[in-house]
């Protein structure tokens, strides 16, 4: 069953980054399945366009725009192309993330921490400034920002990873705050172990490492990235409308103990 069959989108534009792949592209093609016209930002030209290739060979809009979100003049540009084209932008997924190698803070390079820290959290920073500015003229508009559990939880060997989602929700809950009576509304979403690629990195794609993070999870099993992007649709739909500065977990329950 779909879980976004009763969300409309008929007449909307959605801007979602990381589409190449996993959570990213899910959230794409859900939008585009539900009316949005999409567009959709990747920095890898091949996954962004086999995702755009899915929602048009379904009958959807989609618009490609290759694009590196630690970049402010590539953002704004980015968006400057999606209002040029269809017009507006109502609902904005900003998705795009790196994975930490696993490694002891001590152990952890200034490179690595500088890198996760830009893809991970200035990103977010970088989108919503602008996307903020077409809002505003608009009067309206809708932002969810990927943080994580790493973004409610401490993960040992994940000090970077960590520190750039616990700042993705901390920057969410304060840009909800500025511009809640401006008709803007912004959360962030914490999923769980998603059977991505990124997980796939991480577990080794072995039988094994996937056994081993699957018994993290109460339920029993990883989630599906289309788990996700239901969530994020309603998060940004009228129904979701009374919901500002959350950080909403969706992970089968493994932060339940905290």
């Amino acid at each position: 069953m779909s879980t976004t069959a009763a969300i409309d989108y008929t007449g909307k534009v959605a801007f979602v980054t990381g589409a190449g792949s996993g959570i990213g592209r899910a959230t794409a093609i859900a939008f585009a399945k539900a009316g949005a016209s999409v567009a959709a930002v990747d920095i890898g030209e091949k996954g962004l366009a086999e995702t755009v290739a899915q929602i048009e060979g379904m009958g959807g809009k989609a618009l490609t725009l290759v694009c590196d979100v630690t970049k402010g003049a590539d953002v704004k540009a980015a968006l400057d192309r999606t209002v040029e084209t269809f017009g507006r932008l109502d609902a904005a997924f900003n998705n795009a993330g790196i994975e930490q190698p696993a490694q002891p803070l001590a152990d952890l390079s200034e490179d690595v921490w500088d890198r996760i820290i830009a893809v991970n959290l200035k990103s977010v920073f970088l989108c919503m400034k602008y996307q903020i500015e077409i809002m505003l003229r608009q009067g309206s508009g809708a932002i969810v920002n990927t943080s994580s559990g790493a973004g409610v939880l401490a993960i040992r060997g994940q000090s970077s990873y960590c520190a750039s989602k616990f700042g993705v929700v901390a920057t969410s809950k304060v840009a909800a705050l500025e511009y809640a009576d401006k008709g803007i509304r912004v959360n962030a979403i914490c999923p769980g172990i998603i059977d991505t690629p990124m997980i796939a990195r991480y577990t080794g794609d072995t039988d094994e490492g996937r056994a081993r993070i699957i018994s993290q999870e109460p339920v029993g099993r990883m989630g599906r990235p289309e788990e996700i992007a239901g969530t994020v649709l309603w998060l940004c739909s009228e129904a979701g409308g009374f919901v500002t500065g959350h950080a909403m977990v969706v992970d089968g329950g493994q932060t339940a103990g905290i």
